[in-house]
């Protein structure tokens, strides 16, 4: 992926920092989330901890921490607020299928086992202490930086859109 990546992308504040971010906290969902929440100074401090056991969904090989911390992101911008706010909640819909489909486009799908597959040529299982250490010396971390910095970019260009429309109202 960092091969169709423009360099001008590639040396963007929140890809670096999302880069960063994640090799200092080794993870996925947590990292995409905090650049945003940084980024657009998006409440939900709670939501940080809480993503705590996400990264593949605890380390089961489905849905990517990246999807899961970006949509968060995307729920505190797009979500409602009210249960009962049934046009909230399909207004939240777009932006996240659309985050979800350009994900999927870049990555060839949104789960965790398919994305190191197609990234790192084998699918690793992470709550395994030896294919663990194997996934990193592999260039695990590196592959998912990549994919974490490709997710954000699509998360923030929906949140930069639609805080750019409210501007111009």
């Amino acid at each position: 992926m960092s091969n169709n990546r423009s360099s001008e992308e590639q040396e963007n504040p929140i890809v670096v920092k999302a880069r960063d971010m994640l090799m200092e906290s080794r993870h996925c969902a947590q990292t995409s989330f905090a650049v945003l929440q940084e980024e657009f100074d998006l409440e939900g401090d709670q939501i940080l901890r809480a993503l705590t056991p996400f990264p593949g969904i605890a380390l089961r090989g489905e849905t990517c921490g990246a999807v899961i911390g970006c949509l968060m992101a995307l729920g505190l911008e797009f979500g409602r607020d009210d249960l009962t706010d049934w046009r909230g909640y399909i207004g939240s819909l777009p932006s996240a299928r659309r985050f979800c489909m350009r994900f999927e486009e870049e990555n060839g799908g949104t789960d965790c086992a398919s994305i190191l597959e197609d990234k790192l040529g084998r699918n690793y299982d992470l709550a395994d202490r030896d294919e663990a250490l194997e996934y990193a010396s592999s260039g695990g971390p590196q592959a998912c930086s990549e994919v974490i910095a490709g997710a954000v970019l699509i998360a923030s260009a929906a949140i930069r859109k639609k805080r750019q429309r409210r501007i111009h109202r």
